[in-house]
């Protein structure tokens, strides 16, 4: 077996997935998006894994 039919069905599996996602998806606002880098803003962080520090 060759790599081809493997590499041809992974890309059409990608782009399966890629089609679905912007079929069902609702296009982005950027008003109401969150700022990619919120540095010095005093913005909390909420969601990530840097959110859930011990507090005191």
């Amino acid at each position: 077996m060759t790599r081809r039919p493997i590499v041809v069905a992974l890309l059409v599996a990608v782009a399966g997935v890629l089609t679905l996602d912007l079929a069902t998806s609702r296009p982005l606002d950027p008003f109401t998006a969150p700022p990619l880098l919120a540095l010095g803003s005093g913005q909390a962080s909420g969601g990530a894994h840097c959110a859930s520090l011990p507090g005191s």
